[in-house]
Formats: C-alpha cells, sequence, structure tokens
C-alpha cells in the first residue's frame, strides 16, 4: 500500500506543481512598460509563443520550404519504377528532409546571423528579429512564385489594392501561391521523368503482344529493364542536382 501511494503522489505532483506556484505568488505573465509605452513580455510569454511556434514547424516545413516539390518528385519517380514501397516512405521522406535542409541552407543561414543571433545576444528587440527572418524566407519563396498565381490569390482575397512591390504581397497570399507553383513545378519534372519509363513500358508491352504472351504482365517484365536504366544513367545523381539546381535562388 505506501508503495502505491507514492506512486500516486508522484503522478499527482505534476498537475499540484502550478498551484504550489500560485500559492508562492509567482506571476504567470509580466509585462512591464518600458520607454515610449513599448511592452517588454516575461520570459514565461516569449516560452509559450516559442512552444506555439514549435507545434507549427512541421506546416512550415511543408508550406514554405523546398520540401513540398522534393517529396512529390520522389513519389512520381518511385511510381514510374514500378517498384511499389521502395523505396519505403521512410526513406523517401528522410532523403527530401535532408535536400530540403541542403537547398535551404543560405536562407537558414541568413536567418540565423540576421535574427536569431542578433536576438540571442539581446542586442535586438523580438519584432524586428521577426521582421529580419521573415525577409530571406520572403525572398526564397518570391523567386519560386508564379505571378499568375499571386494574381490569383489576391483576386480570391478581393485585394484590390495594387502592390508597389514584392515585399507589399501579404504573406497569407504569399504562401499559397507559392505552395501552387511548387505543385505545378513538382508535376511538370515528374511528367519528364516518367516519359522514359512509359517508353520503355510500350516497347515491352509491344514485343510481349508480339509473341503471343499476352498472359503475361508487361510491368513485370519491364521493371528489371527501368531499373538497369535508371541505375546506368545514375539516376540518383542526376535527380539530385536536378532537384538542387531547380530552385532559383534570391
Amino acid at each position: 500500500m505506501p508503495r502505491r501511494l507514492l506512486i500516486a503522489l508522484l503522478l499527482l505532483l505534476p498537475l499540484l506543481m502550478p498551484v504550489f506556484a500560485w500559492a508562492q505568488g509567482m506571476p504567470i505573465v509580466t509585462v512591464a512598460t518600458g520607454k515610449g509605452g513599448v511592452q517588454n513580455y516575461s520570459l514565461t510569454l516569449q516560452l509559450l509563443a516559442l512552444m506555439t511556434v514549435l507545434t507549427l514547424l512541421p506546416s512550415m516545413l511543408l508550406m514554405m520550404t523546398s520540401f513540398v516539390r522534393v517529396i512529390i518528385v520522389f513519389s512520381i519517380l518511385r511510381q514510374a519504377l514500378g517498384t511499389g514501397q521502395t523505396p519505403p516512405n521512410q526513406v523517401l521522406a528522410g532523403l527530401a528532409l535532408f535536400l530540403t535542409l541542403f537547398i535551404m541552407q543560405p536562407v537558414m543561414t541568413d536567418v540565423y546571423n540576421n535574427a536569431i543571433l542578433p536576438y540571442m545576444n539581446q542586442g535586438m528587440a523580438f519584432e524586428d528579429a521577426l521582421a529580419a527572418a521573415e525577409a530571406p524566407v520572403r525572398g526564397f519563396m518570391l523567386a519560386q512564385t508564379r505571378e499568375e498565381d499571386i494574381s490569383m490569390f489576391m483576386e480570391i482575397a478581393r485585394n484590390k489594392t495594387e502592390l508597389e512591390g514584392p515585399e507589399s504581397v501579404p504573406f497569407t497570399t504569399l504562401v499559397p501561391a507559392f505552395v501552387t507553383s511548387e505543385l505545378k513545378s513538382a508535376f511538370t519534372i515528374g511528367f519528364l521523368i516518367y516519359i522514359p519509363f512509359v517508353v520503355i513500358d510500350l516497347i515491352v508491352a509491344s514485343v510481349l503482344m508480339s509473341m503471343g504472351m499476352m498472359m503475361l504482365s508487361p510491368m513485370m517484365i519491364s521493371m528489371p529493364f527501368k531499373l538497369m536504366l535508371f541505375v546506368l544513367v545514375d539516376g540518383w545523381s542526376m535527380l539530385m542536382g536536378s532537384l538542387a539546381s531547380s530552385f532559383a535562388m534570391p
């Protein structure tokens, strides 16, 4: 019985810690007004904002980087090869993630040097650091986004204001326009990748039909030839290099 009671107390301890902190008078949020009416938030609120940003990181990774184009091209390639689940989804996702980190390295370096590092050294306000971090990301997204996609989402949002420049594009408009452009680019690259493998399937199917082997699946015969072709031309290196060079850097 004492052992069960001890385990119960240990489980209840995390739930009771906020009550103890409140009883000791520890403030949850502290807001101090500085010069010029500028409000400085306590570390607790900043930590809460940081945790909120961390929960949005997967969506930010998918919607604001090169991950969308890379993972779609990899998926189309696997389907064109006809290998089923080889490479598996975990391998493709990991490969797409590290290729995304390679492509986004200049942008991340710019964000770190101009926003994160000055903010951590307490030489820059949080609002200024956020604006400095947004600039390179916005530049990367604008370099990949088509103008017609931006115009379409501006019309959907019923925003009739004239844009003075790329900096005046609202971020809520830029993100869906960027994703739409990335989908177009990914399917265009996937179409070009698919053509040689379709030709091999057609040749194998024609040969089998001429030999009277109509009951034999052409996909089963053509898959080794497609794999051999892809390996002989060093397909993975060509694909990685082409994907990395397909992104226009600002």
